[in-house]
């Protein structure tokens, strides 16, 4: 969602109507992932994309009409369809596309939990009476919520958005299934912006957080040596913590879409960040070091208390193996991994 904001905010102050598609579901080859938008209007702008560009046609096609309507439309493309080689997905992949009106009044409740790098998510009726069709909420991580579905239909909506906000993962199911029709809905969670926290501000770590930067993740730098952990190394962070990692991390949340690289070398500050962030939920956690290095490490760490299962999230050596030798090339082999293990890429690479 945040990608397309910037232009439906300008739209907005234009007074232009605009209709927001969404991918609901992906099989096979489909080449963007569930929660992914694109937005239109009737004046033909578009921004984002919801298969790079083999359905988009189609899509724009639907979000036209949906404008003229105000009919929200869930639209299916595969290789069985006859539109399936028109569209480009003769190679096998299948989507499900939600195109709807974009609701101004949900959608300035969805940009202000943005901006506050809230967790939420919306659930809207993607399925179901004609009426219900394109109806959304939007869910705060505090049980708190903008709009109704309608009777008897916020409670399930509100403990289903709520389990999906814990996993962290978007998805659609019925929400009643009885008569006259069945109601489907889609779970859209909108997860914090993407973090990087670095522990050791050492010459690695200025490359890491520019190509970091660049792939949109709000970036921190822990380290209590102030010659490491200067704004004059490190102008373009997010956020300079120059204190031992206990008091760091009381500072800062380890949220799902957090990512922990410890650059250090030094046992002292390694091992006490370890302690602590390999017990929260960030999706990947990977440390400087040798193989031999490693494996003390380990050691140190069960002796520590840690266990097996814990430590079998830690990946070290750091980074995807590239043949990497300068610091440049070490952090591009780390920001590799980082976005493999965020895209469910990584397979099994603990040591």
């Amino acid at each position: 969602m945040r990608e397309v904001i910037p232009d439906i905010d300008r739209w907005l102050k234009q007074g232009q109507a605009i209709a927001l598609a969404t991918v609901l579901q992906t099989w096979g080859s489909a080449p963007r992932g569930v929660g992914a938008k694109m937005a239109l209007t009737a004046t033909g702008q578009i921004a984002g994309s919801v298969s790079g560009g083999c359905v988009e046609g189609a899509v724009i096609e639907a979000g036209t009409e949906t404008l003229k309507t105000g009919r929200p439309q869930l639209l299916h493309f595969g290789v069985a369809d006859e539109t399936a080689w028109s569209v480009g997905l003769a190679c096998g992949g299948k989507i499900e596309v939600f195109v709807q009106p974009l609701d101004a009044k949900l959608y300035a409740a969805l940009q202000q939990a943005i901006e506050t790098d809230q967790l939420a998510a919306t659930v809207t009726i993607i399925r179901g009476p004609a009426e219900l069709l394109g109806r959304a909420m939007l869910i705060h991580e505090d049980g708190t919520h903008d709009s109704t579905l309608g009777d008897q239909l916020d409670e399930p909506a509100l403990a289903a958005a709520r389990a999906a906000m814990i996993d962290g993962q978007s998805e659609r199911l019925i929400l009643q299934d009885s008569a006259p029709e069945p109601i489907e809905i889609f779970i859209d969670v909108l997860e914090s912006a993407p973090t990087l926290i670095l522990v050791g501000g050492v010459h690695i770590a200025i490359a890491l957080t520019a190509i970091a930067k660049t792939l949109g993740y709000r970036t921190i730098v822990i380290d209590p040596r102030r010659a490491f952990s200067s704004e004059a190394r490190f102008p373009q962070v997010d956020r300079l913590i120059q204190a031992w990692p206990d008091e760091a991390f009381k500072q800062i949340s380890l949220a799902h879409s957090t990512a922990v690289a410890l650059l250090t070398h030094d046992p002292k500050i390694d091992d006490p960040a370890l302690k602590i962030v390999l017990k929260s939920h960030a999706f990947y956690i990977g440390v400087l070091g040798s193989r031999k290095t490693h494996a003390q490490r380990r050691q140190r760490l069960l002796q520590a208390g840690l266990s097996e299962t814990q430590l079998d999230r830690l990946l070290g050596p750091i980074g995807l193996e590239i043949g990497a030798k300068t610091p440049e090339e070490i952090a591009l082999a780390i920001m590799a991994q980082i976005v493999a293990a965020r895209n469910g890429q990584l397979g099994d690479q603990t040591n």
